[in-house]
């Protein structure tokens, strides 16, 4: 006979104890998780559209291979209060920046993401994260251009890179300054 030591016995006791407890536990959800809470706004845009949210519409309307294209930086007047102030999707005006946005913005590097590893994103996007840059091709802040995956069949990080590139580059032209950026329109 094997004889049993009083350690081996509670361990068991309490495997047997837990056990039934998962056995009779819920089973998993099979509704979706609901979404994480929503961005609490930084800030929120003036009543009039601004000059940045007609570039974003304008761009929009004159390339159909974007599924969105969006501006971040610091408001005027605000001290390191990085947001969306304007874009494709309104109801994201006034979202924080992520820390991959903040970078671009405050260190002029560019994000070149292809997604491949986001299998969840519907529909499939290519984003390129650039410096916003104004008429003197002064870096500014952050755009985002997001291309529409299923309408640019076979395009890789080249040709998206350089079509961005193209992109913001007549953007700039039009970009008198940041502050007009937030101003009405002429």
């Amino acid at each position: 006979m094997i004889p049993v030591r009083p350690f081996a016995l509670s361990a068991a006791a309490l495997l047997l104890a837990v056990v039934p407890l998962s056995i009779h536990a819920e089973p998993p959800s099979t509704k979706p998780a609901i979404a994480a809470a929503a961005k609490k706004k930084n800030w929120t845009p003036p009543s009039h559209k601004i000059l940045a949210q007609l570039l974003s519409d304008r761009t929009m309307a004159e390339h159909p291979e974007l599924l969105s294209v969006t501006f971040h930086g610091v408001p005027p007047g605000m001290d390191k209060v990085y947001t969306m102030f304007a874009g494709s999707f309104p109801e994201r005006i006034g979202n924080p920046d992520d820390p991959d946005d903040i970078d671009v913005i405050t260190k002029g590097i560019t994000i070149v993401d292809p997604r491949w590893h986001r299998t969840k994103d519907n529909p499939k996007k290519f984003v390129v994260m650039l410096p916003l840059r104004d008429k003197n091709k002064e870096n500014i802040g952050l755009v985002v251009y997001a291309f529409k995956l299923d309408t640019n069949p076979g395009k890789g990080e080249r040709e998206f890179f350089a079509e961005a590139l193209d992109l913001r580059d007549a953007l700039s032209e039009q970009i008198p300054s940041y502050e007009a950026l937030f101003t009405a329109p002429k």
